[in-house]
């Protein structure tokens, strides 16, 4: 297949519910392709896709990373929530070094970790979301579940496959 590789963490069953829920009521339903993620690379070179496999199979294999939510984000037509988590970034760091040199300028610049649950609207139904969003109470935790390989297929995407973590 040529069709880019993308690689995302996945969340815990309630954090993915509440966030699911989120994309669901806010995020354009025709635009809305794919389920609520946390990207870490957006674009691999489909001949990398077995190394990638291993690789994530690897970092499967120890307990699942702690990661928090710090804070609503606005992206201009569109509100996301800015996530930290060390050990993620740890494994995107490794990733770029194992892969240096096949990247896109977007997965070589540094990592900037969000969930997005809504894009693409009117700016004032950004900041009416972000107003009502920022009632909650951050930081909070969220709940990795494990890392996820998918082929981009123009709009939606394929999963290739899921890497549990252990834990």
């Amino acid at each position: 297949m040529t069709a880019p590789l993308i690689v995302t963490a996945t969340f815990g069953a309630d954090d993915h519910a509440w966030l699911e829920g989120l994309r669901r009521a806010h995020y354009p339903p025709e635009l809305n392709r794919v389920p609520v993620h946390l990207t870490l690379f957006r674009h691999l070179p489909p001949s990398l896709e077995r190394e990638l496999g291993q690789r994530l199979g690897a970092y499967a294999q120890a307990p699942a990373p702690s990661a928090r939510i710090l804070a609503v984000m606005d992206l201009g037509q569109g509100t996301a929530f800015r996530v930290e988590s060390e050990e993620l970034e740890d494994i995107c760091l490794d990733l770029a070094e194992a892969f240096r040199g096949m990247l896109m300028p977007q997965d070589q610049a540094p990592w900037r970790p969000h969930v997005t649950v809504q894009n693409k609207v009117e700016r004032r139904d950004a900041i009416a979301l972000q107003k009502e969003l920022q009632l909650g109470t951050f930081p909070r935790p969220l709940a990795i579940r494990g890392l996820t390989s998918w082929r981009y297929l123009g709009g939606p995407w394929e999963q290739i496959r899921a890497y549990p973590f252990r834990g």
